[in-house]
């Protein structure tokens, strides 16, 4: 790595913008209209702006990766070193929002080094490299582990180590620490604020959480709706003088957090059952088959847990805990490794008290599951057919699932993307339609995995609303989640797996009920 004060080859790179527009192929509308930029070399920049702003989309472009005229029609002029960012691209370094779109090769090692042997470093460079890469983001794994085995967290400090290993001029980071634990975010910031310190790199983050980045970034760019600028200037400067403003266009400003919505149905009141046992564990224990193995490496075992009607519960833990095995699980999509996993005869309602025995049919209005890649359950051509999957199987007529599908549109601010393609949407927008496909449905039970990560405050918001709406209405919440603010505002019962839970067992079950009372009407007290 080389010294604070040699900067050379990944000084920091120069970005301007004029007048540039992209609109992707297929949109009446531009993602980003008209925008004028200036970022000199060695700055930090917070890129912030409602869900579906064009954040994601600048950041493919400065990388050189946001595709040809099949893929979108550019106007303008974007440059990164004075030259368009197709011809720089050993220049930038990209961690995607996806980190699954980023891993390539079957071992981590390799993986980290691929960047390093595009760029021709010296071979005896690389795995220095690589190691030092590894070590800086807490990925502490041999060289030689299965990039199939990492949990979606690692396999974001995975994306990351790969493009610090590259040292690249410009460092565009793209959410990059939205599944992670609370260590693990602070880890991964301080790993790349080191990395700029050393090599003076350009830095360009995307990030909803404003309190993650505001004390190491220098500026803050927020966009509008419309795909310009709407505010620009010194950290402290623009939530001093903007915060109200950019609060409520969906941007996080600590000093203006969401509201929480105020659950109005204690247990027994419901008509649906409200504190009945919906699912229960029994020293569980919970793990995935690897490929030409037959048994399932355990994720976490000693599982005790009691899902009831009417509340939400919140599994936490560090990364690679076998939090997403637990929910798959609890979801009737894994069977358990050992113990049990079953429905009362309330939920199974005669099918037989093994969720993971139920064929898709009758998990459909039983039990809903949100995966933590939005990409891996959109089956349609376009967003309102996509809604209307769930209910078209249940067999609901056409105004009734029309009226479902309608309403979600609109809650979720997806309803001027109705017939746009699923996959052409933005992170955020994506997990706000793989939500609404589960609760067009209505089960009794959500499985969620990270529900609303990538999310503006407006939408977090709205979808937060949904759920606690279902709560009073008497279903239960299963969420996998580091979201802090969505544990204040809705669970019941938190339960963390320990870090390395295969080994250890027993996770801790905290009843959260009366610790999100009490910061609720703290919240609302003047």
């Amino acid at each position: 790595m080389a010294a604070r004060g040699d900067r050379s080859p990944a000084a920091g790179a120069r970005v301007r913008a004029r007048g540039w527009t992209w609109r992707h192929a297929g949109r009446t509308d531009a993602a980003l209209s008209n925008l004028n930029l200036d970022i000199a070399p060695g700055e930090r920049v917070l890129l912030l702006g409602a869900s579906g702003a064009g954040k994601s989309t600048l950041l493919q472009a400065l990388a050189g990766v946001l595709g040809g005229d099949e893929e979108g029609e550019a106007g303008g002029e974007l440059l990164v070193d004075h030259r368009p960012p197709a011809q720089t691209r050993g220049r930038s370094g990209l961690v995607l929002q996806d980190p699954d779109s980023q891993v390539v090769l079957a071992r981590i090692g390799d993986d980290v080094a691929f960047g390093c042997e595009n760029l021709g470093v010296p071979r005896g460079e690389i795995w220095p490299r690589v190691t030092e890469a590894l070590r800086a983001v807490g990925l502490d794994l041999p060289l030689d582990h299965p990039t199939t085995s990492l949990s979606g967290g690692q396999k974001q400090k995975l994306a990351l180590a790969g493009v610090l290993a590259m040292r690249p001029g410009l460092l565009l980071l793209d959410e990059p620490t939205a599944n992670l634990d609370p260590d693990a975010v602070t880890d991964v910031r301080d790993a790349v604020v080191r990395s700029l310190d050393r090599s003076g790199a350009t830095l360009m983050v995307i990030e909803h959480r404003v309190a993650v980045w505001q004390d190491v970034v220098n500026r803050v760019i927020v966009l509008g709706d419309d795909g310009g600028v709407i505010a620009d200037g010194p950290t402290q400067a623009v939530f001093s003088a903007e915060g109200e403003r950019l609060a409520a266009a969906g941007v996080w400003v600590p000093a203006f957090p969401p509201r929480f919505p105020v659950r109005t149905r204690a247990i027994g009141e419901s008509t649906r059952g409200h504190g009945a046992p919906l699912l229960r564990t029994h020293d569980l224990a919970v793990g995935r088959v690897p490929f030409a193995r037959r048994e399932a490496e355990i994720a976490a075992s000693g599982i005790e847990l009691s899902i009831k009607a009417g509340t939400a519960t919140m599994i936490t833990g560090p990364n690679g805990a076998g939090k997403s095995t637990l929910a798959l699980t609890l979801a009737g999509l894994l069977a358990p490794a050992r113990g049990v996993a079953e429905a009362s005869a309330a939920l199974s309602n005669g099918i037989g008290d093994h969720p993971w025995r139920w064929r898709s049919a009758q998990l459909l209005t039983r039990i809903g599951t949100v995966f933590q890649d939005p990409e891996h359950q959109f089956l349609a051509a376009t967003v309102r057919e996509e809604l209307t999957v769930g209910p078209r199987a249940l067999g609901l007529s056409p105004a009734e699932s029309s009226g479902r599908v309608d309403e979600l549109l609109q809650r979720l601010r997806l309803e001027g993307l109705a017939d746009v393609n699923p996959f052409t949407l933005s992170g955020g927008q994506k997990r706000r339609l793989s939500v609404g496909t589960v609760l067009a449905t209505r089960p009794r039970v959500l499985v969620l995995d990270e529900p609303t990560f990538g999310q503006d405050s407006r939408t977090w918001e709205e979808l937060v609303a949904l759920f606690a709406e279902l709560l009073d209405e008497g279903s239960a919440i299963v969420a996998v989640t580091h979201d802090q603010p969505l544990i204040d505002a809705l669970a019941d019962v938190e339960y963390t797996l320990p870090a390395s839970a295969g080994a250890t067992p027993h996770g801790r079950v905290h009843s959260a009920a009366l610790r999100r009372d009490a910061r609720a009407h703290k919240r609302a007290s003047p």
